[in-house]
């Protein structure tokens, strides 16, 4: 049986349908996904996204137990910010992508992909060394808060002054009387939060932010807009654009590798992978034909083929049918054209420059 978050009847009360996601029992939409995918990029959305899961590192040493595990670096950091980071293996691939928050050099919280929370914990608990990691997933939901009023909408719930937690940055307060992390991050694009409270508050957090962002234009925002809207970012999804055998160099996630930083896992790879030269490439590309691109056509050039989407959808704010695959290094460049087969047909596509989406 699929689990469910703290939130579940409040979905199902909002009229949601729900799938399973994960192993979860998820909201895919409530009404339209164009009106959830624009309420994000124009007003407010709220996601329930208390799947994902958290493994804390506490203790001497902690810092420098996860820098040996992720790609980033959290001694370049500050306490209060946060990190986007790859779970490494030893070829360079992604165990997952996860966000590390560095609360003190004693005290690390990271967030995993839902579809992951086991074998992240597993992976963790089998290659750390020094502080033994936590799994902490069921002590957390989150609620995200995104757009260009969810800064507005969250201050007026909280005493904490928001204007001082900068992307990637977080806090810990209160918002709507709950105790919970305020973290500047979030997968759409647009400005917001990602809030983080005990399982049982999730439900007082979620109906205060909707009934004080009615006058917002706040809507309750699903699965499926949440894909529309990190594909116009082109944000990279585990399992589709980014998994084991394909690496972060590959992806175009160098800027959150440091390969000055001392051994983590995966870094001999990469170094090796960037000597030699990339050969494949994750691009974006638009079709210049008829068709909606989707994860696992075949992209060929010339007839043979090339490469895969491994992400597509029509974007609703750019609307145009857009795509991510991995194609051969030499087609990488913008302007660069294939095909995409879609249905037998071979479409016409370009490389664009990314993220599709990009605001005025």
């Amino acid at each position: 049986m699929a689990r469910r978050t703290p939130l579940n009847d409040a979905h199902r009360a909002l009229g949601a349908r729900m799938v399973d996601f994960a192993g979860w029992d998820m909201p895919v939409q409530y009404t339209s996904v164009i009106a959830e995918h624009e309420a994000v990029r124009n007003h407010v959305g709220l996601f329930d996204v208390s799947h994902m899961g958290e493994v804390e590192f506490t203790g001497p040493g902690a810092l420098e137990t996860v820098n040996a595990l992720i790609s980033n670096d959290l001694a370049r950091i500050s306490d209060g910010q946060a990190v986007y980071a790859g779970l490494l293996n030893e070829q360079g691939g992604f165990v997952d992508d996860i966000v590390a928050y560095r609360f003190s050099p004693e005290r690390i919280l990271i967030c995993v992909n839902a579809s992951n929370r086991d074998k992240d914990f597993a992976w963790m608990k089998e290659h750390a060394r020094g502080v033994t990691p936590v799994d902490r997933g069921d002590d957390f939901a989150q609620i995200a808060v995104q757009g260009p009023k969810a800064a507005g909408l969250v201050q007026r719930l909280t005493k904490t002054d928001t204007s001082k937690i900068g992307t990637y940055r977080f806090a810990e307060g209160e918002v709507a009387g709950v105790g919970a992390i305020i973290s500047r991050t979030g997968y759409t694009g647009e400005d917001g939060f990602e809030l983080y409270c005990a399982p049982g508050d999730a439900v007082a957090l979620w109906n205060a932010l909707l009934t004080e962002g009615q006058q917002d234009g706040v809507k309750a925002c699903g699965l499926a807009s949440r894909d529309s809207l990190r594909t116009e970012m082109k944000y990279a999804l585990y399992g589709n654009d980014i998994d084991d055998s394909h690496t972060a160099l590959e992806a175009g996630l160098g800027w959150i590798v440091k390969l000055d930083k001392a051994g983590f896992i995966g870094k001999d790879a990469l170094v090796a992978q960037k000597a030699a030269g990339v050969k494949r490439k994750l691009v974006g590309f638009e079709l210049t034909g008829p068709g909606i691109p989707r994860h696992g056509y075949p992209i060929h050039k010339e007839g043979k083929p090339v490469g895969e989407v491994t992400s597509g959808t029509m974007g609703p704010t750019v609307k145009k049918p857009i795509g991510i695959g991995y194609v051969p290094a030499e087609l990488a460049a913008e302007g660069s054209t294939f095909d995409v087969e879609i249905r037998g047909r071979a479409v016409p596509a370009v490389v664009v420059k990314t993220p599709f989406h990009k605001k005025p």
